[in-house]
């Protein structure tokens, strides 16, 4: 019986015919039989094991001993690249697994971030100023005092009910005059040296200087005629407010902003409300005040009969100054805070309700109006200072400024140095 496998000959071998080894006339020995390496390819389902004793003996399809192909057992086989290997690690592809670029992903995370930020940003610019209401023009001021170092701004609160309807009216308590007045006037000044906000009394005496009609352009010459400064605003508006503060004082004011009863209790409502910690109660029928003393957070409402009070004072309109301060302090504190600026749905509605309102004068930025509410966030803080305008006595009703104060206090505005000058 012949076990070489089918094909081979006796000559196979590389000896002399017939024998094995050169030279030899002898059969091959059974032991001495040289099995060429075949290396079989195995067909889907079947064993890649066979030891010839049929389906009895044969092992599970995924043995294979790797005595066909001469590899070490149970090393897998790697198919180059582009091959279909089934034992290749990697994709089905038979490509290596390249690991995660992080620092490429993290760039480009982070210029997505910058892009969605800075064209945010840039909306809402544009957004914010064009709901600007610049209708105040301070070129039409006459005989201005020169500018000093810093920027002055005159901030006023009217008692205009523009807009308002009589159910408004009746829950604020504002009545139903026409026109508007100026109940709160007060000087911000902002520069190096810390930051002061000067509350300027309704009832102080001033002259009214010569002046230009901001609306008819006729000019009228100064009388020496005394009234009470908040009968300047309602005389001939803005330019004849600050024509009036400038000629009084000596002090250039550089930007105005004005701010009515609607606008400032929206305002109020668009923050979520003012915390206030009162030393004592009060209650005053004429502006609907009804406070109770300690920690309490004022709605729209109840902030603007704060800050109109007066009647329920001994110092009537001095304190009534003094709250305001306290209150527009920390307001501006509250829209400053993240709370606010960090929560898109309180920060738009907050923009939106005080640009809507706010009358400002024709060269006042966004910049200028940031910088004036970031001041009053200071003032607030204890970094700058509040306070009156000195006062020295009174005649017929009306308060004196003390003028030599008055002076030093503007001096040290125009040279931008600490204020040292008191109320007192």
């Amino acid at each position: 019986m012949n076990d070489w496998p089918e094909g081979w000959s006796d000559r196979q071998g590389g000896g002399s015919r017939g024998g094995y080894g050169r030279g030899s006339a002898s059969a091959r020995p059974e032991g001495a039989r040289s099995m060429r390496q075949v290396q079989r390819p195995v067909p889907p389902q079947q064993p890649a094991y066979d030891d010839g004793y049929g389906d009895r003996y044969r092992e599970e399809p995924s043995y294979d001993s790797g005595y066909n192909t001469g590899q070490v057992y149970g090393q897998q086989s790697r198919a180059p690249h582009g091959g279909g290997g089934g034992d290749d690690y990697g994709p089905p592809t038979g490509r290596p697994v390249r690991p995660a670029n992080w620092g490429k992903r993290i760039k480009w995370g982070v210029i997505t971030v910058v892009a969605v930020v800075g064209v945010t940003s840039i909306a809402t610019y544009f957004w914010a100023d064009s709901k600007l209401h610049r209708d105040v023009d301070l070129s039409k001021v006459i005989n201005r005092p020169e500018a000093g170092d810093g920027t002055n701004y005159l901030i006023v609160g009217t008692d205009s009910r523009e807009g308002m309807s009589d159910a408004q009216k009746k829950e604020l308590h504002t009545g139903s005059a026409e026109g508007k007045r100026t109940d709160t006037m007060m000087i911000l000044h902002v520069g190096d040296n810390g930051d002061t906000l000067v509350s300027l009394p309704r009832d102080s005496n001033v002259t009214i200087p010569s002046f230009k009609g901001a609306e008819s352009g006729k000019l009228y010459p100064g009388t020496g005629r005394q009234v009470k400064l908040n009968a300047a605003y309602a005389e001939d508006g803005p330019e004849l407010l600050v024509r009036t503060v400038e000629s009084n004082t000596g002090l250039h004011i550089d930007h105005y902003a004005e701010i009515g009863f609607a606008g400032f209790a929206n305002i109020v409502d668009a923050v979520g409300g003012v915390e206030m910690d009162l030393k004592d109660g009060f209650k005053d029928k004429w502006s609907g005040a009804d406070f109770e003393k300690g920690k309490q957070t004022l709605n729209g409402q109840q902030a603007l009969a704060f800050v109109r009070t007066r009647h329920a004072f001994a110092a009537s309109d001095l304190q009534r100054t003094k709250n305001q301060q306290a209150f527009l302090a920390a307001l501006a504190h509250k829209v400053a805070s993240p709370s606010t600026v960090m929560n898109p749905f309180k920060l738009y509605p907050t923009m939106g309700a005080g640009l809507d309102s706010l009358v400002v004068d024709k060269d006042m930025s966004l910049w200028d109006l940031g910088s004036m509410f970031m001041a009053m966030k200071s003032v607030s803080g204890g970094d700058g200072k509040s306070m009156n305008m000195p006062v020295n006595g009174s005649v017929g009703g009306n308060l004196l400024w003390d003028k030599a104060k008055v002076k030093q206090l503007v001096d040290q505005f125009n040279n931008d140095e600490k204020v040292t000058v008191t109320s007192d």
